[in-house]
């Protein structure tokens, strides 16, 4: 087994026929779970250290995804919405909702690309592979964070 090629296409969810990088966000989301469930109060936490601890090697490993499939960005590599989601739900209190909201918003910002997320994609090697959804991540949690003001202003709590 190709312990870099199992990484970078997120435990082989990447080889999905369709719909790949939707299913390497769930999975991000159902890892994201897990953390939270095993980190308890702590889990906020352990998504930023996971975030900062996986962002430079995620980079590296899409250099490698390169080589290996020979063309840029290929669709079998999904860590890259894997970390676009974990980005998403940097510093948001837990709660299944939240999670739930994050994966939406940022499948929907990762597949509309806004400016500049589309000029992005076109840099080289595993930046220009991981810098698109690290970016969706961003517009996806500065929107839920909006939506959990505005919530809080009227009253309305999330389970």
């Amino acid at each position: 087994m190709n312990w870099k090629e199992f990484l970078f296409t997120g435990l082989y969810t990447g080889y999905f026929p369709r719909g790949s990088g939707t299913v390497g966000a769930l999975l991000a989301l159902f890892l994201y779970v897990i953390l939270h469930q095993v980190c308890g109060s702590y889990g906020t936490i352990a998504n930023v250290i996971l975030v900062a601890v996986v962002t430079y090697p995620a980079i590296k490993l899409g250099d490698v995804a390169e080589v290996y499939f020979a063309q840029k960005d290929p669709q079998e590599v999904v860590l890259d919405e894997m970390l676009g989601f974990w980005v998403t739900m940097l510093f948001h209190t837990f709660s299944l909702s939240s999670a739930f909201m994050g994966f939406f918003f940022f499948r929907l910002f990762d597949i509309i690309k806004p400016f500049p997320i589309r000029k992005l994609e076109h840099l080289r090697g595993g930046l220009g592979i991981m810098i698109d959804d690290i970016i969706a991540g961003v517009y996806a949690n500065i929107t839920i964070a909006i939506i959990m003001e505005v919530m809080k202003m009227y009253g309305i709590i999330l389970v």
